[in-house]
């Protein structure tokens, strides 16, 4: 039986727990070159219409991985199974396969949906911050951790708006609500308010969508920088923001992976007819 577990630090892991299962150490999982495992999944909204259709993957850990497809494909879809997004939706569920996270079946249904969304953060397409400071969006995660602590407070939030790229922006405000922050900003401080609960991967729906030119430029050098600290996978529209950004490259067609390669031979030499057609415009 496997779940979700807390260490003695506080520093959340995934360890496999029960009689049948050994425990992971944290070096063993930290070494692990796969991080997630999608192992022929069908997913379904409606019981027994499925928009997934045996989807098998596996997702490298410090790389970007991008999901690409014309709309209503499934790529978002599969992107909200990867942190249980889609069991707020009543009915709707996996019919068929597993996904792994560190090993772990995150459908298991001893699985702690909380504690998974800890290790799995989001990033929406539009831009999410509370109605609540600067420093209070980045903090809220950790105080809803019970973590109180001034200092390790103060630490938090400063080190993530630095890995976000917004710290030199904000560091003589951060009283001022996150809301009177310009879009590519508050997408920014969304991205901090993630990593300041150090999650081992980020998920990112469409995140420049609604951003002007100048700002996702700021975004997408700042996803090259954040995949030295964390796994990213991102959903996108934007063929060549999945150039710039990813290192393997999914393409998704009508529920279906159709392909899923190094990014660079996805967009030059693609194995499948409907990759080719898609990426040179012929449809989508």
């Amino acid at each position: 039986m496997k779940t979700y577990m807390s260490d003695q630090e506080d520093q959340m892991t995934l360890e496999p727990q029960g009689e049948d299962a050994p425990v992971q150490d944290q070096s063993a999982v930290d070494a692990l070159e796969t991080v997630i495992e999608v192992d022929h999944v069908n997913f379904a909204y409606i019981p027994g219409t499925d928009v997934l259709k045996d989807i098998s993957m596996n997702i490298n850990k410090g790389e970007v991985t991008a999901f690409i497809g014309p709309s209503g494909c499934g790529k978002s879809t599969l992107l909200r199974c990867l942190n249980r997004m889609n069991d707020l939706i009543p009915k709707a569920g996996l019919t068929q396969g597993e996904i792994r996270i560190l090993g772990t079946d995150i459908y298991h249904p001893e699985v702690d949906v909380i504690e998974l969304r800890k290790h799995v953060g989001m990033v929406f397409q539009k831009y999410n911050p509370f109605p609540k400071s600067i420093y209070e969006n980045v903090a809220y995660g950790l105080r809803i951790q019970g973590v109180n602590r001034k200092s390790v407070l103060d630490e938090a939030v400063e080190s993530s708006l630095k890995l976000a790229g917004l710290w030199d922006e904000v560091k003589d405000r951060l009283d001022s609500s996150g809301l009177g922050l310009s879009g590519g900003q508050q997408q920014r401080l969304c991205i901090a308010r993630t990593i300041a609960v150090q999650p081992k991967i980020i998920l990112m729906d469409e995140p420049c969508s609604a951003l002007d030119p100048i700002s996702t430029t700021i975004i997408e050098e700042l996803i090259t920088q954040l995949k030295q600290e964390f796994t990213i996978v991102i959903v996108t529209h934007n063929m060549q923001q999945a150039t710039r950004v990813s290192d393997r490259t999914a393409y998704f067609y009508l529920g279906e992976l159709i392909e899923m390669d190094v990014t660079t031979k996805i967009f030059t030499n693609p194995s499948q007819q409907k990759t080719e057609e898609y990426i040179s415009g012929r449809f989508g």
